[in-house]
């Protein structure tokens, strides 16, 4: 099992705060998919990723279709994606990504986490050589579909030739150039698989080993930060369990 793969499959299993906060998130990711590329799913391919994240959350229709309708109001607020980085605890590295309406806000509530846990917060890009960013693509396995084939349709576009399986959920997981995020989202959608997730990720170069009392400081550290609306997702190099 490789590095990036136990990662991952450790990632997906632990997941972090409340349906409410979740759902707040998503709502951000609508509004900024309307905004960018207007509120019909079939004309939006990156708002029909979101919706399926969503669903994948088990976000209500009724919610999504309200912040859709929100989103088109001309008095919402114009979210901007910003990052932020440093190294927590224990010298782990974490990468905070949010979504926000003030950045002021934003970057002064997660200092303070930072401060709280003697961590320090750097530049942005200081630690992006720790992490690669991917997109994510799950998808719904069809009978006779030939893996090995499929991925080298799709390496033009920088998907790595290791997938990931979940045989209970019946879906397979992709990894590619996030550059080519909408060349790969379209080619699944064409080639008739019911994509059921898409998104960004960052996976670490170098995973950190950590002893069990040093892990309950940096889950309560990541804790506290996705308990601000402002922050989608938060991700360490610490090694997975």
């Amino acid at each position: 099992m490789g590095r990036a793969f136990e990662y991952r499959k450790a990632s997906k299993l632990k997941r972090w705060g409340h349906m409410a906060r979740t759902f707040t998130k998503i709502g951000k990711q609508i509004a900024i998919a309307v905004k960018a590329g207007g509120p019909e799913p079939e004309n939006n391919p990156t708002l029909r990723a979101i919706i399926a994240n969503a669903k994948r959350e088990n976000m209500p229709k009724d919610n999504i279709e309200r912040a859709i309708k929100n989103a088109m109001g001309k008095d919402q607020s114009e979210y901007k994606s910003m990052t932020y980085e440093g190294y927590g605890p224990h010298g782990i590295a974490v990468f905070v990504d949010t979504l926000t309406d003030n950045p002021t806000r934003t970057v002064g509530d997660v200092r303070s986490v930072f401060n709280k846990f003697n961590g320090n917060l750097g530049t942005m890009g200081s630690l992006a050589f720790l992490f690669e960013h991917k997109s994510v693509f799950s998808f719904k396995k069809k009978d006779g579909v030939d893996m090995d084939e499929l991925i080298l349709e799709l390496i033009d576009y920088g998907v790595e030739d290791e997938f990931d399986e979940d045989e209970e959920e019946g879906t397979i997981t992709i990894y590619g150039d996030p550059k080519s995020f909408s060349e790969i989202q379209k080619h699944l959608e064409e080639s008739g698989f019911d994509v059921v997730g898409a998104e960004f990720t960052y996976i670490p170069n170098d995973l950190k080993d950590v002893t069990p009392e040093q892990r309950e400081t940096i889950d309560k550290m990541v804790e506290r930060l996705e308990e601000f609306d402002d922050v989608q997702t938060v991700y360490t190099n610490m090694k997975p369990e």
